[in-house]
């Protein structure tokens, strides 16, 4: 039986600093690889950062992690991975993952069940994927 590497990453991720989080994704796609991880899951929102609060809500947020998800795909070579953004479709916001494997976008899984109490919000950037 052949075993399969899977491991989770945490990141210091700072609200839409595309830059620092693109450049802290591709670290751990490189230290993945390095373990020889397989599949490598990383945080909710890491490639945007978790705490844009109402800067959710602009199109240009999500198009912009659009923009740096394309420029990560290339550094998923030898890995199946699912990286954090919030992803428009027609005209509502969605927390997503895309899935990606060796180079190529798979698709994306939204979010359907938001958090809502304590300190967290969602349901007021997002909207729940139906099921």
């Amino acid at each position: 039986m052949k075993k399969i590497k899977v491991a989770a990453a945490s990141l210091n991720q700072l609200p839409m600093d595309w830059h620092g989080n693109t450049s802290r994704i591709k670290l751990a796609f490189d230290e993945a690889r390095n373990e020889q991880v397989a599949i490598l899951a990383l945080p909710e929102l890491c490639l945007s950062g978790y705490g844009c609060e109402d800067m959710f809500l602009s199109p240009a947020v999500a198009q912009t992690a659009m923009d740096f998800l394309f420029e990560l795909l290339p550094e998923t070579h030898g890995l199946f991975t699912a990286v954090g953004l919030p992803v428009f479709v027609n005209n509502t916001v969605y927390n997503a993952v895309a899935v990606m494997n060796d180079g190529e976008l798979l698709g994306f899984v939204a979010k359907q069940n938001l958090a809502g109490d304590g300190v967290h919000y969602e349901p007021r950037w997002f909207k729940a994927w139906p099921p």
